[in-house]
């Protein structure tokens, strides 16, 4: 931190650590004159600034001390800009300014201390899950699971241009008994469509088009239509129905949106931003796809994936 006015000021960057926890690792920005480096692709930052603190033109400029040990992931400049770079979530936690400074030469030493609660987060893992039917073959066939490869196959190939993947999440033959048919077999399909990671991906995304949620409303669109076609070239058929074929109606999708494992959403804590998965603050933990972070008062750690 570095104040105005012509007297001398020391001024350091210090982390906290929680009671009986390692190092914590997240990304921040501090107001006004240091900045972040870019950060990874799949976690950001969030920052809490101390309570009752205003931004104004007279503020004095948050910085660090040029002594401040540095890592791979921590730098400071000449200048005493605090930077985090390639950014993890371990980073998340209290960081303190600190300042010690004599505005004139006669004033005695002050001292100022700032707090910041850093935390990280995600965005949320939201995917369309769907389920269909189909009339099948015997549930022992061996045509059924070819069927099934060969339905995969096409469905990962109309979402594969928009980044998106198809997932098998469940494949079930039941006998169903029919009230004029008697008994029949039936396939269950349950299948998930999800934004892959475009950097990751084969074909990575570069236009405003291909955001997460675009990519994915286009991949539904594109999957409801090919289930839309299949009923109009069965209606078009002369010939008796083919041994599998889908079912009428039975396609159904919901809109699931979780937060990976160790992070949570919190509208008290988190107001500002109430549909972030953020990560979890010591106390609590997710250890699953869930929505919110547990309460484990065990849990000494940010990121918690089990109550230890």
């Amino acid at each position: 931190m570095e104040a105005s006015g012509p007297g001398r000021a020391r001024r350091g960057w210090r982390r906290a650590r929680a009671a009986g926890s390692p190092l914590s690792r997240a990304a921040v920005v501090l107001l006004l004159s240091a900045f972040v480096a870019r950060a990874s692709s799949s976690v950001g930052y969030l920052i809490r600034l101390p309570r009752g603190f205003r931004l104004t033109q007279d503020t004095v400029k948050i910085v660090g001390s040029s002594n401040f040990p540095e890592n791979s992931t921590t730098q400071v400049t000449s200048t005493g800009s605090l930077i985090f770079q390639n950014f993890e979530e371990g980073m998340s936690g209290v960081y303190t300014c600190f300042l010690e400074y004599k505005p004139t030469v006669e004033e005695i030493v002050k001292n100022l201390q700032l707090k910041y609660v850093i935390y990280a987060y995600r965005e949320p893992h939201y995917y369309y899950q769907f389920t269909a039917r189909y009339h099948a073959a015997p549930c022992n066939s061996i045509y059924n699971i070819s069927f099934e490869k060969k339905l995969l196959q096409i469905l990962s190939k109309l979402v594969l241009d928009l980044s998106c993947e198809v997932s098998l999440l469940k494949s079930e033959c039941h006998h169903v008994k029919m009230q004029r048919a008697g008994l029949q077999n039936e396939l269950f399909f349950t299948f998930s469509v999800s934004s892959l990671d475009t950097e990751k991906g084969p074909r990575p995304c570069a236009d405003h088009n291909c955001e997460s949620s675009k990519r994915l409303a286009k991949a539904k669109n594109l999957i409801e239509r090919f289930f839309n076609q299949q009923v109009e070239v069965l209606g078009r058929r002369a010939e008796p129905l083919p041994e599998i074929y889908y079912i009428e109606g039975t396609l159904q999708m919901v809109w699931i949106n979780r937060c990976f494992p160790g992070y949570g959403m919190n509208t008290l804590k988190h107001p500002k931003c109430p549909e972030c998965c953020v990560i979890c603050s010591p106390g609590s933990y997710n250890p699953r796809d869930g929505t919110h972070c547990l309460q484990c008062n065990s849990s000494l750690v940010y990121g918690a994936k089990a109550c230890l």
